[in-house]
């Protein structure tokens, strides 16, 4: 395509006259497209010397500046949340660790639910001493009255969430919730008794619901055998030595302290500290099928258990989630990104110790995000996952 255009051009007599020009704009207009494509093509920012410090200079399946930039997602897109400390362990030796302002390898993190898979390996220890049964009806003198329907309640289906116990979970109001009231209000003092003293809903074993009050009377069964008629101070040190004895100590999580409620029982559901370090040092402990330094702590069997699904949830073990599809609802994980065989600790506002047999890989991700941004969360720590194959 060519323009005429005229341009005047003096001639020296004063006078002036048009003389027509001629312009190609041929390669101006075959700019175009490019330049347009240069104006909308976003630029992603470079990567802070923070986000790719926080990754070593090999990770193996992924390059560093992939991995240091979907760890970074998780500290800096404001979907997600706050991200307190993210650790990744691959072959039991850190690839990543990286903390938000204001926290560091020696803070304390509070577990919430993640609490329960502490006391998951807590009852599998006392079943392995033969101090409980795992298909006999639990010693709780409450339920043993003739003809309470609760004395037919066994370990296991406590352990499955499949109780039958009326527990409501994350009701609306908050303050109706049997968790919240057992741990902030009317039950706080004596949380076993109030979780205890709920009917049932539903026949022993017919019904998966999850229940922080049925993590809390499993603290309070490890309390009842292993300080038989102990008074609170004794059912707290009968407890806190025996999880250290058995596990802590073992296993190198000298940061824990778990909480007790005033009447010596553990609040086994949802509080128990330890630093990001040690809790990647639990999920190592599970990903060795419970032995931590070459010892056994708990059966293989027992953590075989932990992770095999509940009859009335595909997606939940034993005081543990598994990285599968819902048998009701939504899955709390990733099943589409896998793998099949990964589980986890979860706690509230998105507490993880991710475990991925598999892939000799254990992801710690500690922090505050809403309920509902959780799932922005649980699809980047997807990501991260399938990309370290």
């Amino acid at each position: 395509m060519v323009f005429v255009i005229a341009r005047r051009v003096d001639l020296g007599d004063g006078s002036g006259t048009m003389i027509p020009a001629r312009l190609s704009l041929i390669a101006p207009l075959a700019l175009v497209p490019a330049l347009i494509a240069c104006q909308s093509a976003p630029v992603a920012p470079p990567l802070s010397q923070t986000a790719l410090s926080a990754v070593v200079a090999n990770p193996g399946t992924v390059s560093r500046a992939e991995l240091a930039s979907r760890i970074d997602a998780l500290f800096t897109a404001p979907e997600a949340g706050e991200t307190r400390a993210l650790l990744i362990w691959r072959d039991g030796k850190p690839i990543a660790e990286r903390y938000g302002p204001g926290y560091d390898r020696n803070t304390r993190f509070i577990s919430w639910s993640m609490a329960k898979s502490i006391t998951g390996v807590l009852i599998g220890m006392l079943v392995s001493d033969g101090r409980l049964r795992l298909d006999e009806s639990v010693p709780i003198p409450l339920w043993q009255r003739p003809g309470d329907p609760r004395g037919e309640i066994t370990l296991r289906q406590l352990l499955q969430m499949r109780s039958g116990l009326r527990h409501v979970e994350a009701g609306d109001p908050p303050y109706e919730s049997d968790e919240v009231r057992m741990l902030f209000l009317d039950g706080r003092d004596d949380m076993a008794r109030y979780a205890e003293a709920q009917p049932l809903q539903y026949d022993a074993g017919r019904k998966w619901v999850y229940s922080t009050n049925t993590s809390v009377i499993l603290a309070d069964l490890a309390a009842r055998v292993l300080a038989p008629g102990g008074n609170p101070e004794m059912r707290r040190r009968a407890v806190l030595d025996y999880l250290h004895t058995r596990l802590f100590d073992r296993v190198g999580m000298h940061s824990a302290v778990p909480e007790f409620d005033a009447s010596g029982t553990m609040v086994g559901g949802s509080a128990i500290h330890a630093t990001a370090h040690d809790w990647a040092l639990f999920g190592e402990f599970l990903r060795h099928r419970g032995s931590a330094g070459g010892v056994q702590l708990v059966p293989r069997q027992w953590i075989d258990f932990m992770t095999a699904p509940s009859p009335r949830e595909s997606q939940y073990g034993a005081q543990i989630w598994l990285n599968r599809a819902a048998t009701t609802g939504t899955p709390s994980l990733f099943p589409d990104k896998g793998p099949a065989d990964l589980f986890a600790c979860e706690g509230h506002l998105g507490q993880y110790v991710l475990v991925a047999p598999s892939r000799n890989l254990v992801v710690v991700r500690l922090g505050m995000t809403p309920e509902n941004h959780l799932d922005q969360v649980t699809s980047r720590l997807g990501d991260i996952v399938s990309s370290l194959r």
